[in-house]
């Protein structure tokens, strides 16, 4: 079961950062707006690594799936050679 309950935490943060907090939320709303910023970083972030990991697979295996490509297309003329 989820659960949306809040935990109290002490973090520190550049004046000039709590700043620009407080000129974007609403009064009393610096936790949500922390909170959505972190999460849309999070996520950002994950898919950032997704990215560069599937980046790095296709490079890795890219020769074998040209060779693979090559061999589907020597198929697909011998087939119509025999027709």
């Amino acid at each position: 079961m989820k659960s949306n309950a809040y935990q109290r935490v002490n973090i520190s943060l550049p004046r000039g950062t709590l700043r620009r907090i407080d000129r974007t939320a609403e009064r009393g709303d610096r936790s949500r707006l922390i909170d959505q910023a972190v999460t849309f970083y999070l996520k950002e972030h994950a898919r950032s690594r997704l990215r560069s990991l599937l980046k790095e697979g296709a490079l890795a295996r890219g020769e074998r799936d040209r060779t693979l490509a090559a061999d589907l297309f020597d198929l697909d003329d011998w087939g119509k050679r025999e027709r």
